[in-house]
């Protein structure tokens, strides 16, 4: 798979992943499987500062946000581009 394909699946599963884990979070009772469902890990990169003289950018913090749900998305996604081509 080319990295823009599998950028764009990333992406695509990370938006699908956080759509279903605000739907089980507001349908669910509170539930050890809700918990399961909606409980996540956050990877962090600090924020990156170029400066080149003539141009200053910034960018950050990145904050990526994993759990069950997540992964469920990529997969799903990942799947059904995988079943277009």
């Amino acid at each position: 798979m080319s990295p823009l394909r599998v950028t764009l699946v990333l992406v695509g599963g990370f938006v699908l992943g956080g759509l279903l884990t605000e739907l089980v979070a507001i349908t669910l009772p509170a539930s050890a499987a809700r918990q399961f469902f909606i409980t996540t890990v956050a990877v962090s990169l600090d924020p990156l500062a170029f400066d080149v003289r003539v141009i200053a950018l910034s960018l950050g913090p990145l904050i990526v946000r994993v759990n069950f749900l997540t992964v469920v998305g990529v997969v799903v996604v990942a799947w059904f581009v995988r079943s277009l081509l």
